[in-house]
């Protein structure tokens, strides 16, 4: 070794930062026991292959899990996602908010409840817009949203409506489903469309979503959509720990009908005991700052509830 001049610092600097680490590692260790969750179980981060489920289904339908392309595709969603953490974790948070609302136009409409995580795989639960200008919670495009009834225009953009939204992908879904036989394919033809769906079965002679080569975001959108369900339905087996009181609470409010133009929605939110960046939360399908409503249209406007937006004590 050759010495220099700088050796000595070196070599203390060395020493010092040994004897830091060393003392870090022992002071984690005395600060007593890991956080726990409300069942008792410590927190830990382990970075291990997560454990694909025995057997799994997907809108009531299994998933194939006995054909090795399909195990693969759905660990490695597995995979991504768990390790996901901070995404993951808001979605379970949004979950506790926006599921209460999706759910029973789910089943009121006689749409698998599983579909809820469909969403989740287009949208995250938030009122996204595409670099292909899909928008909403459930990423619809201009055309197909007024095909399926939508209002579209510069005061109201429907897509935002979270009833009015799910009603209309439950009715692709359904319609889907009728054309081509199975949830599965009805999911593939939601993010990949008719047409090109059409396409890929003539070519491939194939009618299973199982079975079919189609373009990577469509081959892995059903398994990105299983794995949500797999992980919100049992988080701590992968490894999240989430206190009841994690959860967002759901929104609780009060409907109003309007029937005329509003020339002020700021002004009207204030009349109703809100602001305008609240009653905005409540109502994102509202794209203008008043409304004329020419058409003499009548429209239903959610209002907080009086202390909804207080912390709980």
């Amino acid at each position: 070794m050759i010495r220099t001049p700088l050796m000595p610092t070196l070599l203390f600097l060395c020493a010092f930062l040994f004897l830091s680490i060393t003392a870090g590692i022992s002071h984690h260790a005395d600060a007593g026991p890991l956080p726990q969750d409300d069942a008792g179980t410590p927190f830990r981060q382990t970075i291990a292959n997560p454990p694909l489920p025995e057997a799994l289904d997907f809108a009531g339908e299994p998933v194939p899990l006995h054909l090795f392309d399909v195990r693969e595709a759905l660990q490695r969603e597995l995979t991504v996602l768990c390790y996901w953490h901070s995404s993951m974790i808001y979605t379970m948070q949004l979950a506790g908010r926006f599921f209460p609302i999706i759910e029973p136009v789910l089943r009121d409409e006689g749409v698998p409840d599983d579909f809820k995580y469909l969403c989740i795989a287009e949208s995250n639960l938030q009122q996204a817009v595409s670099p292909m200008k899909a928008v909403g919670f459930w990423q619809f495009l201009e055309q197909t949203a007024k095909e399926y009834g939508l209002e579209i225009n510069a005061e109201i953009d429907e897509r935002y409506h979270i009833e009015k939204a799910t009603r209309a992908a439950c009715a692709y879904l359904k319609k889907a489903r009728e054309k081509y036989g199975s949830w599965a394919m009805a999911a593939a033809s939601y993010n990949v469309g008719h047409k090109n769906l059409e396409r890929y079965i003539a070519r491939q002679q194939q009618h299973s979503y199982y079975n079919l080569l189609l373009p990577e975001e469509t081959g892995r959108y059903l398994y990105r959509a299983a794995v949500f369900k797999l992980i919100h339905t049992a988080p701590a087996l992968y490894g999240f720990h989430i206190h009841a009181g994690d959860r967002f609470k759901p929104l609780q409010w009060t409907e109003v009908k309007i029937d005329g133009a509003i020339d002020d929605w700021a002004a009207f939110a204030a009349d109703h005991g809100t602001n305008y960046k609240i009653f905005k939360y409540f109502n994102p399908w509202l794209r203008d700052a008043g409304l004329v409503n020419a058409g003499k249209k009548t429209y239903t406007v959610k209002i907080p509830k009086p202390g909804f937006r207080e912390a709980a004590p």
